[in-house]
Order: C-alpha cells, then sequence, then structure tokens
C-alpha cells in the first residue's frame, strides 16, 4: 500500500477481507519485549494495530516513566489510525524513541513524526515515503463533495505537520509530497524527518 487511506473509503468502517489477527510474539520473545518496553509496529496501519499499539504504551507509560521503545516498518494505511498512534506517542508523557527499519511509509512516516526529532532513529537501509493522503468515496454527489473537502482539509494538517517536524517549508512539503517522494535513511536526515541513523542497539 502506497497511500494514505480513509475510513471515508468504507461506508460502514468495516476492514473487509481481513484475517484474524495472528499472535505476533509469543512466551519468552513477548516477555523480552515487554521488559524491554519495546512495541512493534509492523505491517498496515489499522484500527487493531492502533488499539494494540495504544493499549501497549499506555501500559508501559502507567508502569514508570523510562522511554519506551517504538520500532516501525509499514507500508502505510488508514489515515485515523496513524493519527491515533502519532498522538498517542505525543500523549503518554514518557520519551518515545521510534526506529525505522524496512520502510516507513505514508501513515507510517505520520506515526515516526510523532517522536521529537532526537528520538526520531533509524536503521541504515531505511526507506522513508511521503505523499497526499488519499481516499474514496462513494454516495449521493452533496455527500462526496463534503468528504472531499474533508480529504483537503486533511492534507493541509498532515502537509503542516511534516513542514513543523521536518523544518522544511510549507511550500516545498506541498511541492514534494504531489508525488510519492522517497528518502534514503541519509536523505531523510537530511531533510529533517530523521534525527540520527544507528548501527547498534546501545546508540538507542
Amino acid at each position: 500500500m502506497l497511500k494514505w487511506t480513509s475510513y471515508l473509503d468504507d461506508e460502514d468502517g468495516d476492514e473487509k477481507g481481513r484475517q484474524p489477527d495472528m499472535p505476533m510474539t509469543a512466551g519468552p520473545v513477548q516477555n523480552a519485549l515487554f521488559k524491554s518496553r519495546t512495541v512493534l509496529i509492523f505491517g498496515e496501519i489499522d484500527m487493531r494495530l492502533a488499539e494494540r499499539v495504544t493499549a501497549q504504551i499506555t501500559a508501559f507509560a502507567t508502569e514508570s516513566d523510562q522511554p519506551i521503545r517504538v520500532i516501525i516498518n509499514s507500508p502505510g494505511g488508514h489515515v485515523e489510525s496513524g493519527d491515533t498512534i502519532h498522538d498517542m506517542i505525543r500523549f503518554c508523557g514518557v520519551p518515545v524513541k521510534v526506529i525505522g527499519t524496512g520502510w516507513v511509509a505514508s501513515a507510517g512516516a505520520h506515526i515516526y513524526l510523532g517522536a521529537t526529532k532526537e528520538n526520531r532513529l533509524c536503521l541504515p537501509n531505511t526507506r522513508f515515503l511521503l505523499h497526499q493522503p488519499a481516499g474514496g468515496v462513494r454516495g449521493q454527489a452533496s455527500d462526496i463533495q463534503i468528504e472531499a473537502e474533508e480529504i483537503i482539509k486533511m492534507q493541509e494538517r498532515v502537509n503542516r505537520l511534516i513542514a513543523r517536524e521536518t523544518g522544511q517549508t510549507y511550500e516545498k512539503i506541498v511541492k514534494d509530497t504531489q508525488r510519492n517522494f522517497w528518502m534514503s535513511a541519509e536523505q531523510a536526515v537530511e531533510y529533517g524527518l530523521v534525527g540520527k541513523i544507528i548501527t547498534d542497539a546501545s546508540e538507542v
């Protein structure tokens, strides 16, 4: 998935055709992640993932004020789900260090920007993708017009957030995100998206 989508795309808000969640971790691995205060965000961003990540971040934040690590590898997904995780990273009240790996694209990049710049880290081979949110709607012409206006508002909001977090001008962000805007880890550092490229766990 290379573009943001919205629950406006589905009249009922259902994730049609989605398979039941499979256990991502179990036993010793799950315990190790808990002890290290690590949250994994892998794959498509949707409401189920947002619920799990919100629960984990909240639990860790309640337990202590030590930093939380979020490791993300995602092609993107639903805008509203990305918004939830982005906001929870900022809301939880403890430092959250986000580590990008693989690719951090679309709604995944929005989540990544939830951390402060010094806490936005990535591994050397990570790729980043910024672009405009998009959605599709069905129904009466008046409803389509309303939803189109909402998508435009969403695009402006996301662009202003990217500009604020990267230090780029709003006008540059609008221009860059008209099409898929790919960056290597090094380019993302220069752009202001990434705070630091890391190669060892001791650097986190």
